[in-house]
């Protein structure tokens, strides 16, 4: 019963054969390998995307600030929910990497922008001179932190108003995969033909041991992020270790396959848990997260019994008395099984 992060899950099998195969004999460096060739070629094909650079870094960190780096020069700002991962998760990665970029962060429910808070805050900017931070990018954030899910049209109202200003756009896709599936849509619907720009396609998440994607639909861009990646230290000189893993993710649609998993575990879970008593959503299930409350007495006895999860907030605490709600955030990876979900909402019920 382990629900703290889909990155504690294990890699996929198929993964790690592919690795086995790859490291068989010799292989040109740096992204020159014959699987990378193959890569781009899916991943383009994938996309509807014919142009689009495509570049493999190990971490989704990496991989959002380097396109944001990419898109926003040292003195704009990136436009961001205050609840993104680039804002609260990756230690002013995003900053440093494009020189000192500001983060204008904007609300809405539920960690999904809400457009007014945007046109507010582009208005805002609009009223710059030489004193003030100018415009830079729109970054999204699809699966949000908070499990919750932009359908295409919310999508795009907010490309459109950030295209509007000349601002380029940005999708932090370390869940993209669930949320493909969970929309039912096709890539370059979530993407370019959404008004994106650039996007971080995640896999680490879903079932790789450390691979992300960054994919420019504006392939001039290209040549600054093969700098950037150089410069930033993320360029691997055994880049065929990664080609390795995407290809396998990539075979045999592996990627769509694994995300469903994972968002059908979710689902169960949810329902199992508003059929308790006491229990309540703190977020829509739109994916493969769960944010819920339940009382004291439950999480006491889930985690006796091995149950692992993460309070959200945080500092909640065991102790204190026995019916009063405590929060969580539980997710569920490719690998989390349907018995796994039974067990945990038993003893959640039983103790409710």
């Amino acid at each position: 019963m382990w629900f703290t992060s889909d990155n504690a899950a294990p890699a996929h099998p198929s993964v790690l054969e592919a690795l086995t195969q790859a490291n068989a004999g010799y292989s040109a460096s740096y992204g020159a390998d014959p699987i990378m060739e193959d890569v781009t070629a899916r991943i383009r094909e994938i996309f509807e995307a014919p142009d689009a650079a495509v570049y493999l870094v190990a971490t989704g960190t990496a991989a959002n600030a380097l396109a944001l780096a990419c898109l926003c020069p040292p003195w704009a700002t990136v436009y961001c929910h205050r609840n993104a991962h680039v804002e609260e998760d990756e230690c002013a990665a995003p900053e440093f990497y494009t020189g000192g970029a500001k983060l204008t962060l904007l609300d809405g429910p539920d960690a999904k922008i809400d457009p007014a808070s945007f046109e507010a805050a582009l208005g805002f900017t609009a009223r710059a001179g030489v004193h003030n931070v100018q415009k830079g990018a729109l970054s999204i954030t699809n699966i949000t932190e908070a499990g919750t899910l932009y359908s295409l049209s919310e999508m795009k109202a907010l490309t459109d108003l950030a295209h509007e200003h000349n601002c380029p756009t940005h999708l932090d896709g370390a869940r993209f995969t669930n949320a493909l599936v969970a929309l039912g849509c096709t890539p370059a619907e979530l993407t370019w033909k959404a008004g994106i720009d650039a996007v971080s396609f995640g896999g680490t998440k879903n079932g790789l041991m450390g691979v992300e994607a960054i994919i420019l639909f504006d392939p001039a861009r290209a040549w600054e992020l093969e700098l950037r990646r150089k410069r930033g230290a993320h360029l691997f000189s055994k880049h065929r270790y990664l080609s390795a893993q995407m290809q396998a993710y990539l075979k045999d649609d592996l990627w769509l396959r694994l995300a469903r998993q994972a968002n059908d575990r979710a689902a169960q879970l949810s329902r199992g848990l508003m059929q308790t008593p006491n229990a309540r959503l703190l977020h829509p299930t739109d994916g493969n997260g769960v944010f819920a409350g339940f009382p004291r007495e439950a999480h006491k006895a889930a985690q006796e019994a091995g149950a692992k999860y993460y309070f959200w907030p945080f500092n909640q605490s065991l102790d204190g008395p026995g019916d009063e709600i405590l929060s969580a955030r539980l997710m569920c990876s490719w690998s989390t099984t349907a018995e796994e979900v039974d067990e945990f909402v038993s003893l959640v019920k039983s103790a409710s």
